[in-house]
């Protein structure tokens, strides 16, 4: 007998998962990337997520999957070691990755994304999903959930400086959770490049007279390194732990939200099937 409840799926025997269905637990679908971040830190980035999830399950009681460790970000294609998954094979994997759960009655499913750039192909997906099947699965998109008041409290007027791909939040939760892959000494902010005479703004756009224009640009044409913005100098491990910590509790206090929703239901809450 174990002496201690398991809180990642791959741990468990099927019998041991089978013994916490009655409980209807909340299932939760890590999904990161294998794309470069900057020439200072891992490309796994999945790592991240990975670690995140798995304290968010055991301080809220819900049950890991393994993490999805690719996504898509084909503006990702052209820097060496990334590994981008074809919008359509992303979408299958989150579809196959969802129905492995619905087809065995489990509908509390909630999707903790650690890649920005999935969610309009989760979007898509989850809203079929929904259509054909019935049932809502959320999903929190973790490194746009550290709000505001803790960015200021982190780096004061420098938060813009500080965010970004290639920057921070990632540098300084590798800091805080892996500080021995990272390379401090290649650390360097990022500058961005022209892109036909006028500055970018990321990978998807330029400015002409002040406004966006939309257009496909590839990272390293955004900057050498693929960073789209933000300085690793300004990330610290200290400020990776308080990010970590509350990501974990604002994503365990939405599964213990999640538990009391009938997810077939958005309309009503708390959830009673006989009323």
């Amino acid at each position: 007998m174990p002496t201690h409840q398991k809180h990642a799926l791959k741990d468990m025997t099927f019998a041991e998962f089978r013994e916490r269905l009655p409980e209807k637990p909340v299932i939760l679908l890590p999904f990161g990337s294998q794309e470069e971040q900057g020439p200072h830190a891992p490309m796994g980035d999945y790592m991240l997520t990975e670690v995140v999830a798995a304290k968010v399950a055991k301080a809220s009681g819900a049950i890991v999957a393994p993490t999805i460790p690719f996504g898509w970000g084909d503006f990702f294609r052209t820097i060496p070691g990334g590994i981008q998954l074809r919008p359509s094979t992303f979408a299958a994997v989150v579809e196959d990755f969802v129905v492995a759960f619905l087809e065995h009655g489990i509908e509390h499913i909630l999707v903790l994304n650690g890649h920005t750039s999935n969610t309009p192909l989760f979007d898509q997906t989850l809203r079929r999903i929904r259509a054909e099947r019935g049932v809502t699965v959320p999903l929190i998109n973790l490194w746009q959930s550290i709000p505001d008041p803790l960015w200021k409290e982190l780096h004061g007027d420098q938060v813009a400086t500080a965010r970004g791909h290639g920057g921070e939040p990632l540098t300084s939760i590798y800091l805080h959770l892996f500080p021995d892959l990272m390379r401090m000494d290649l650390a360097r902010p990022s500058a961005r490049s022209e892109a036909f005479g006028l500055p970018t703004g990321g990978v998807n756009n330029i400015r002409f007279e002040g406004m966006g224009v939309n257009v496909p640009l590839n990272c390293h044409e955004v900057n050498a390194d693929g960073m789209l913005g933000g300085d690793p100098l300004l990330a610290s491990a200290e400020n990776g732990k308080r990010m970590v910590d509350h990501l974990v509790g604002f994503c365990s206090r939405f599964v213990e939200h999640m538990r009391r929703c009938d997810m077939r239901a958005p309309t009503l809450f708390p959830a009673d099937k006989d009323t």
